[in-house]
């Protein structure tokens, strides 16, 4: 199976030219939003979601030059969610450094994410596909209506499994799904290739999401960017505490709620114990495989290539990382 590395090789004059796209179009008059701009774009990210839309392109045999443009919209969407994200959820680290509201405050950090999105508008009319401009509106409204629910879901230890697939579906599938939509409309795919394509961005991005949410308790701090134990602080209750409120022994399911319903817990530790030692890893790690597996039975309807390889092997990387 290819690695991300061996993907990106595949992808490298792709990656190049939406690198420089990137680079371009971050430019302002204004040096704060430069500094901002670059700080967050050079933090290490593995730009996941404009790689995906480039290979979706290469596998449907698209030979022109935009969908590395539309990459960089992609882009700055997802990054722009991520400065209010850090925002919003007071973090101090991402990727292993400190956030931007962390380095440059709060008001800069929201601000710049609104310039980072009304540049990927203007980069949308460029394009000057009303189709392209749909799938996009249509992602960053559901993305923020992701983030509300988010909001709305935090210190609420009754969550149901339902309620937080439609959580991450809004907040992280739907970014894929557009990515993969915008390819295939680029590409001129047919119906039934767009909607297999469709199908894959999202059981990829609820793949890579369940992944992550398990990551917040079996990773070190190094290997995750962050803290270990950041969602249950900040109340977020992700798929392996809904697992572990249902199935833990009852004094310990008292504890776990506790911890939602407060946040910082003082004996955070212990809680995280619990749910490791509950099933609920396992379980969400199932979870995150069979979606990975839903993605990959999609792309049954596409040619054999290397792209198409490239795509079966970034399912299997976004679970791959729980191991």
């Amino acid at each position: 199976m290819l690695t991300l590395k061996q993907i990106q090789q595949l992808s490298a004059d792709d990656i190049q030219q939406n690198n420089q796209v990137i680079i371009d179009q971050l430019s302002s008059d204004v040096v704060l939003i430069n500094q901002i701009s670059q700080y967050i774009i050079h933090s290490g990210g593995k730009r996941l979601r404009p790689l995906l839309l480039m290979l979706v392109a290469r596998a449907l045999d698209y030979k022109d030059q935009d969908h590395t443009k539309a990459a960089a919209i992609i882009e700055f969407i997802h990054t722009a969610t991520l400065l209010h994200d850090d925002v919003v959820d007071e973090s101090e680290l991402r990727r292993g450094k400190e956030t931007a509201n962390n380095v440059f405050g709060n008001a800069a950090s929201v601000l710049t994410g609104d310039f980072l999105y009304s540049r990927a508008f203007q980069m949308m009319v460029e394009l000057n596909q009303m189709q392209i401009m749909q799938i996009l509106a249509d992602a960053t409204n559901k993305i923020a209506e992701g983030e509300v629910l988010q909001l709305l879901n935090c210190n609420n230890p009754d969550i149901t499994e339902a309620q937080y697939m439609q959580v991450i579906y809004c907040k992280t599938a739907k970014l894929f799904e557009a990515a993969c939509d915008v390819a295939s409309v680029l590409a001129d795919a047919g119906d039934s290739e767009q909607k297999a394509l469709h199908q894959y961005g999202v059981h990829l991005g609820n793949a890579f999401q369940i992944a992550d949410d398990v990551l917040d308790y079996i990773a070190d701090s190094e290997t995750l960017g962050k803290n270990i134990g950041d969602d249950l602080a900040e109340g977020k209750t992700t798929l392996p505490v809904i697992y572990a409120l249902k199935n833990a022994q009852a004094q310990d399911q008292q504890l776990i709620r506790q911890a939602i319903e407060q946040g910082h817990h003082p004996e955070m530790a212990k809680i995280i114990d619990i749910i490791k030692h509950s099933g609920a890893i396992e379980y969400a790690v199932s979870k995150a495989q069979q979606a990975a597996q839903s993605a990959i039975d999609s792309l049954d309807i596409l040619t054999e290539s290397e792209y198409k390889n490239a795509l079966i092997a970034l399912a299997h990387i976004a679970v791959e990382r729980t191991h």
